[in-house]
């Protein structure tokens, strides 16, 4: 049997403790043997032993081309400007975009070679990620249902298109706890390419929210300019002694606040009070970068000196994982390429390829990588058909939610494969399809985590981040 209680006893509401009852006098009793059983057992990593400590999660907003970046389709150069074969097609939902226009296949203007010793296909635009292609687990075969952005980046973040669940962070936060003391279990560092830039969506907090889960879940938004978390600084003429005296005085008050109506979002202020007077010494402690080796700054490019870049995040994600941080989500915004493709994928990667592969080699030189998860993707795919004033050189493509391209490395994970295979179009998934849902259950696998026991009681439903719906874990994948 499994049980779920939302928090410990002693700490819930009169509300809480009258639904945990209304299930009668036995389960009462029963939850007397077994105080806290279904969260606290799920944070001494009862499941299984997990492979992965903590995930650092690349997310790409806005969706990156699959057919120009890993999914290699050497034929299609053929078919330039040719209408897609409807037997491909096969009558799918297109975007409002692409509604009564015809498809006409444009393949990838960029050059693709084998690299490592796997033979691993990969673009030109990417050569320090294919400097690091045996560290890689590339999957050609991710799907969704998602066919627009928000809905995308919303079921990747939270495992529904709906907006207000939890996301994947606050998730780990609940049920494994937290590893350090002095920052959050979940930090997110939002960036973007700002010259010549192109459809770059807002990106909403409820992405990195905890929704139903207790508000101490969520993530923590690192700023790029002034405090990196805001209000971090004390105010003119408050110093360390003061605040202390404030927060001791708080303390006392919320706790007798606490003593009569036992809410337990009110031990959640307590607890992030003191986690953000911690943060004020540990936070600008992680944030400077002045005694990193000039051969680690190199290695990360040159964009590394600029605050609230790709590269600086990426670099802070290295040193939040030697510091414990559970979950680390990056957020590279301007991949949606209806037009100029061939243009601004450039810039996109130019912007995260050297700093991506410099992450997994910084993380492997300090072992880090084999307990730290890494996955790369955004939230679905570009079509083969192309869009704009089409020419070999220059093109846009549609979203695509049927099937695109990611990567996992790290973490338990098989290293220098490929898994998933695509049509000649890079249309339909043909061999191994995983859903995000299959990508959720995987990581909370590897994490030691069985994703159908990690749940919550909300509305009536033990809801847990892979829903009710079908799915699996990619074991074919882990090493």
């Amino acid at each position: 049997m499994n049980f779920n209680f939302s928090e410990p006893s002693i700490n819930q509401s009169r509300r809480q403790f009258l639904l945990n009852t209304g299930m009668g006098l036995g389960s009462t009793a029963l939850a007397s043997l077994v105080p806290q059983l279904g969260n606290a057992a799920v944070q001494a990593g009862c499941h299984h032993k997990p492979r992965a400590k903590r995930v650092i999660f690349l997310f790409m907003a806005g969706a990156p081309s699959q057919i120009d970046l890993f999914d290699y389709k050497p034929d299609l150069h053929k078919l330039f400007k040719t209408e897609l074969p409807k037997s491909i097609s096969q009558g799918q939902r297109v975007t409002a975009m692409t509604l009564g226009k015809k498809q006409l296949v444009v393949p990838s203007k960029f050059k693709f070679s084998q690299q490592g010793k796997s033979g691993v296909w990969m673009s030109e635009l990417l050569p320090h990620l294919s400097s690091v292609a045996d560290d890689l687990c590339l999957i050609h075969s991710f799907n969704t249902n998602a066919i627009n952005h928000d809905p995308g980046k919303t079921s990747f973040c939270t495992g529904s298109e709906i907006p207000g669940k939890p996301s994947m962070g606050a998730w780990l936060s609940y049920g494994l706890g937290s590893l350090n003391k002095n920052l959050p279990d979940y930090v997110v560092m939002p960036s973007a390419r700002w010259s010549g830039k192109v459809n770059v969506q807002a990106l909403y907090s409820r992405l990195w929210g905890s929704g139903f889960l207790p508000s101490k879940h969520q993530g923590t938004s690192f700023q790029s300019t002034g405090d990196p978390v805001l209000f971090l600084s004390n105010p003119n003429g408050v110093d360390a002694g003061v605040r202390r005296r404030m927060l001791d005085t708080l303390d006392e008050v919320n706790r007798k606040h606490f003593s009569e109506i036992g809410d337990p979002e009110i031990q959640t202020t307590i607890s992030q009070q003191e986690m953000a007077f911690r943060m004020q010494s540990s936070v600008p402690e992680l944030t400077d970068i002045s005694n990193e080796p000039k051969e680690v700054l190199d290695m990360y490019g040159p964009d590394v000196h600029k605050p609230g870049s790709y590269a600086r995040n990426c670099l802070l994600a290295r040193r939040m994982a030697e510091r414990d941080v559970r979950f680390v989500q990056l957020f590279h915004r301007g991949w949606d390429h209806h037009t100029k493709l061939p243009e601004n994928m450039k810039g996109q990667c130019q912007d995260v390829d050297q700093p991506t592969a410099a992450l997994l080699k910084d993380l492997k030189m300090r072992g880090l990588l084999e307990d730290t998860l890494v996955v790369f993707a955004g939230e679905f795919g570009r079509t083969v058909y192309g869009q704009g004033n089409i020419t070999a050189d220059n093109y846009g493509r549609d979203h695509h939610p049927r099937c695109f391209s990611g990567w996992m490395a790290g973490g338990g994970v098989k290293g220098g494969i490929q898994f998933g295979k695509t049509d000649d179009f890079s249309y339909n998934v043909v061999e191994d399809p995983v859903n995000v849902r299959d990508l959720h259950a995987t990581m909370l696998h590897l994490l030691g985590l069985d994703h159908n026991r990690l749940s919550y009681p909300h509305q009536g439903l033990d809801q847990k981040l892979t829903g009710v719906e079908l799915s699996r874990v990619v074991k074919e994948i882990i090493a």
